[in-house]
């Protein structure tokens, strides 16, 4: 019989404060990929839009990459038709253009705010991380389905096993090309993946990340069961340079793109070069897009084939709104987007002119 704890001891027993954090049990990306299963149709092609994206960023396809899309998806639905209608597009500039949507799950916070459908699907703070991961990685299967690539930004290294086996692209965004583990992460993908120039506009900073990505690693990290492990990487030749302006201003000018060409050659880095006309490239105004695209094609037009894609934020409405209150269909939650009408006719404007 134990004996009994004496009151002094008891009196004198510091009380633990409450924990700061608790944990609550996930499925694993194997679990998760088993119930929500990519068909061998679907995986087959899933590798064909690699090659493509491949083909046209080493330069044996002359088509223009293009990843457009919503600036972050919070409403599956809005997201379906978004995709329905690029789906019908597609097939009428894929001559001239390569179009891969976005389908953007997280979202980087400078501060605080939503973080994206993996972490918030509810829209409510609730945190329902276990329903975030199967929504996304559902929507991101009907996104397939009707025929599109697509493309995301891979911002949590732990999050990328659930969703990985579906896309043809990614990006690593401004805020995280500087990251060890995120150079890790992609040197172990077998897809495309574009690391983005500092937010200060300096392009140091992604010259070093695709020039590490490109390299072996063994890592820390988790198997598709979930379990800690160690992880070798056999590195990644499919890399490239996202520019997406700075402090400063914009970098997609013909000055500032052979600036980034002449930096990437002096490294011995392919001069393969993405221009995000988001950003810092549109003052973060979504409606001056449209006139960066421009400026891109003037480049491609004149010789400078170094310019390989483009990265456009568009959604069904123009702008943005707040998380609050009655939400408006088909309207960004995060950043300000282009609407699909001038979408439209801003991708058919630039197929014509590439054919001439």
């Amino acid at each position: 019989m134990n004996a009994p704890v004496s009151a002094h001891l008891v009196s004198n027993t510091c009380i633990a404060s409450p924990a700061r954090r608790s944990a609550h049990p996930l499925p694993s990306p194997a679990v998760l990929r088993q119930r929500l299963p990519l068909s061998a149709a679907l995986a087959d092609r899933v590798q064909t839009d690699r090659n493509a994206i491949r083909a046209v960023l080493n330069g044996k396809d002359p088509r223009l990459l293009v990843v457009v899309g919503p600036c972050s998806l919070h409403d599956p639905a809005s997201a379906r038709e978004y995709a329905d209608r690029l789906a019908e597009l597609a097939p009428q500039v894929d001559d001239q253009l390569l179009l891969v949507m976005r389908a953007y799950v997280e979202k980087p916070r400078t501060t605080v705010g939503w973080k994206g459908l993996v972490y918030d699907p509810h829209l409510d703070g609730s945190g329902d991380l276990a329903e975030g991961l199967s929504a996304s990685r559902r929507l991101m299967l009907d996104i397939l389905e009707r025929g599109l690539p697509i493309a995301t930004e891979l911002l949590q290294p732990l999050a990328a096993g659930y969703f990985d086996d579906l896309l043809g692209w990614a990006a690593i965004g401004a805020r995280t090309s500087e990251s060890q583990v995120h150079r890790e992460l992609v040197s172990g993908l077998d897809l495309p993946v574009g690391f983005k120039n500092g937010t200060d506009g300096s392009l140091g900073i992604a010259c070093d990340a695709m020039r590490s990505a490109e390299h072996a690693h063994q890592h820390f990290g988790i198997d598709d069961l979930g379990h800690p492990a160690l992880l070798q990487t056999r590195g990644n030749p499919d890399t490239h340079l996202v520019l997406r302006g700075g402090h400063a201003g914009p970098n997609y000018d013909e000055n500032s793109v052979a600036k980034a060409r002449d930096a990437l050659q002096r490294q011995g880095i392919a001069p393969r070069i993405m221009i995000d006309c988001s950003h810092a490239n549109s003052g973060k105004d979504p409606l001056r897009q449209p006139a960066v695209l421009e400026a891109v094609i003037d480049q491609r037009l004149a010789g400078d084939f170094s310019l390989r894609g483009v990265m456009l934020e568009s959604h069904l409405f123009d702008g943005c709104q707040p998380l609050s209150g009655e939400l408006r269909y088909g309207v960004s939650i995060t950043d300000g987007c282009l609407g699909w009408s001038a979408t439209e006719g801003m991708l058919r404007q630039a197929a014509h002119r590439l054919r001439r």
